[in-house]
Parts: structure tokens; sequence; C-alpha cells
């Protein structure tokens, strides 16, 4: 038989030997399995978190951002107008009558005073012939009524009249006196409204429209004769938006643009400007003159109004598709160093298409949302993407793809 014999375990002879070593052994299990299970309390942990941040950032909305460039502190605003003259009238008629003579016509260049028409009034001159014929009348019965008067003194001075017939004579004088003096104001009246027969120029100008001509039935007040247009200088009106109101000023210069110069533009000044806005319109009235001594310009003509406007601050230009408008009016949202949206009212200025201007509300370094998600709230947290970053990312792809 072979000496050889399978291996055992030596185990301690001692029973108290045994005791501590199995006591050993089952304190190694147990610590083993403690660490074994805070490392997976660990992990479990750590998988745990990394759940919860992907879960949040799943959840989490992604903007595109937009930064605002600096727009001009110092503007021009371009408003149309109208030449007109410094001075415009319609002339009317007087009195009644037809129409004899006509003197002066479109074009024509009249002087103060200058008789344009005259109007045939031949009952007006019947009246005023009666009228001095009164007068004579009147005077010859106030001449007898003075000697009458005369004599009767004569009397009453040597007690040979009676005093009542006397009162008679002397109020018969008053009375012609009266009626001479009501005869001469009537023909006073008279041969007022036969200077109204004659038509003529109230300042100096051109005639621009004629409305008559010979034989015409003329109705006092009722119809327009003449268009008389005083054309040096001429005279513009503006509507200054309210935005610019406050910045025009009286005598401030101005630039105009006409259509027939051929993009020449000349220079004029502001003359006035309303104290009040137009309640419809928003806008302000803004008078400018400009001369015109040889008269080339037309009254009427379309004209183009440039206007320097030096703002008080420096205005900013972003995108239109950042703008929210509702019922609490115009807003912008931006995105805090947080990461944080906040909402922003603001004040517009200028429309330029894809781009609007903001007069007041955000600053060079704010960074804004473009096209803002009506789910968007105030205070929440969000991750953002810059259109810059967006398009130097596609300008990488592109040379990827040819290849």
């Amino acid at each position: 038989m072979s000496n050889h014999q399978s291996p055992v375990f030596d185990l301690p002879s001692n029973p108290h030997r045994t005791l501590v070593f199995v006591k050993r052994i089952g304190l190694g299990i147990l610590v083993f399995i403690a660490l074994a299970t805070v490392w997976r309390l660990s992990v479990n942990r750590v998988e745990a978190d990394n759940l919860q941040q992907r879960n949040v950032a799943s959840l989490q909305r992604s903007v595109i951002a937009v930064r605002s460039k600096p727009g001009e502190s110092s503007r021009k605003i371009v408003l149309p107008a109208s030449l007109r003259g410094n001075t415009e009238t319609q002339i009317y008629a007087r009195t009644n009558g037809y129409l004899s003579a006509w003197h002066k016509t479109i074009g024509d260049q009249v002087k103060k005073g200058d008789v344009l028409a005259v109007i045939d009034v031949p009952e007006l001159e019947q009246e005023l012939a009666q009228a001095h014929a009164a007068i004579a009348q009147i005077k010859v019965r106030l001449e007898l009524a003075k000697s009458t008067l005369k004599r009767w003194k004569i009397l009453k001075d040597t007690d040979s009249a009676i005093e009542q017939e006397f009162d008679e004579k002397r109020s018969a004088v008053l009375q012609a006196e009266a009626d001479l003096a009501t005869a001469e104001v009537n023909v006073k009246r008279l041969e007022n409204i036969e200077n109204y027969r004659r038509i003529v120029a109230p300042f100096s100008g051109v005639i621009t429209r004629r409305n008559v001509d010979v034989g015409n039935l003329i109705t006092e007040g009722s119809q327009e004769l003449f268009a008389l247009t005083q054309i040096d200088p001429l005279r513009l009106t503006v509507w200054v938006p309210q935005v610019y109101a406050d910045d025009v000023k009286v005598g401030q210069d101005v630039t105009i643009k006409l259509v027939e110069a051929q993009g020449k533009t000349v220079s004029a000044k502001v003359d006035h400007v309303a104290g009040a806005l137009d309640p419809v319109s928003r806008s302000r009235q803004v008078d400018v003159s400009l001369p015109n001594k040889d008269g080339k310009l037309l009254p009427g003509a379309y004209a183009e109004v440039s206007i320097s406007i030096v703002g008080k601050t420096s205005p900013m230009v972003v995108p239109v598709n950042v703008l929210v408008i509702d019922q609490s009016g115009t807003h912008v949202v931006a995105v805090d160093a947080e990461n944080r949206i906040a909402f922003r009212p603001v004040k517009l200025g200028r429309d330029f298409g894809r781009e609007v201007e903001i007069l007041d509300g955000i600053g060079a370094s704010d960074v804004l949302v473009a096209s803002p998600s009506d789910l968007l709230v105030e205070g929440e947290k969000v991750s953002v993407v810059e259109t810059q970053k967006k398009s130097e990312e596609k300008a990488k792809e592109k040379p990827l793809a040819k290849s």
C-alpha cells in the first residue's frame, strides 16, 4: 500500500483555539459583507445622482440667445411734406352781381391792392344816386328849418311868439340834422359796397386759381373767385412722431430734398413747434420756412424733410424676434448670470424690418432669448445656446460633409 494520504485541514486539537478561529473567520465575513454593502450603497447613490442630473438636464429648456448691438446716438428722421405758400387765401365777393371783367389770371404776379376783377351791380348805382338825392333834399329842408327857427327866435325875444310853436320849430331843425346824418351814413355804406365791386389783392403773391369768367353770376360769400399764394418764403409742415417730439427745437437746421431737384438738397430752419401732440396721430406739428427768392419752387410740390435727432441715450439694436407683445406691453426675455429667465419691459424706437431699435430697458451686456416660448416663466433656469456658436458649428460641419 502506498503511504500517500489525502490532505486534511489541521484543526487545532484544542477546542478553545478552534472556537477562536471560527469567530475570527465569522468576523471577517461580517466585515466583508459590511464593506460590500457600503460600496453598493455608494454606487447606488452615485447612479441615482447621475440619473437625477440626467433627468434635470433632459427637463431643462434650451434657449437660443442673441446679443444686442449699439445703435446710432445721432440719427436722421425723414418725413414727407408738401410745399405751400407762407400765406394762402381764397378771395370771395362781398356783393352780388355779374362779373364784368377780370384783370389777373393763374400764374400772374400781383402786388397788394392790385385789381383782380370787377363786378357789375346796376341796382347799386341807382341806390347810390337815390341816396345822394335824399341828402340834397334833407339839406334843403334843414336850411328852411334853420331859417324858420331864426325868425321865431326874434319873435320869442320880443314876446310875440308862443313857446310851444318855438319848440316845434327848433325840433324840426334837430330832426332835419338827424335825417341828414342818417342819409350820409347810408351813402357811405353804399360807397363801400361800390368799392366791393373791385376785387383787389390783399397781399403780394401769385394767382394759383381763377374760378370765374366774364358774365358769371356772383353771389356774396358763397363762391371762390381767386386763390392767392405768397411764394417767398415757402412753408412746410411735418408731423414728428411722439418718440422724437422733444428733440426738435425752434431754429434747428433741417435738410429738404425735392423731387424736381434730382437729388439736390436745400437747407432751411424750423420756424414753429407745436406746444402739444395731436391726440389722433400722436405726433407734433413742426413748421419749416424755406426761402424762394427766385420763385423756382412751386407750392404743392412733394418734399422730404430730414431732421437730425441727437438722442439723450445710445439706443440698442436687436432682432425683431426677441420682442414679446402682450396685454402688459412690449418686453424682452433676458437670461441673467445664473442662466435664469427675466422679463424686462422695453421702449421701442425705429423699426428696420428684421431689426428694431430699443431706447430703454436693456444694456449692452444683456443676453436675450430669440423667439421665446410662451412656457417660459420668470426665474426659470435654462441652458443657453448662442447663435454665434451655432453658426460656427454649422460652418465646421459643412467642410466635413463635403469631404
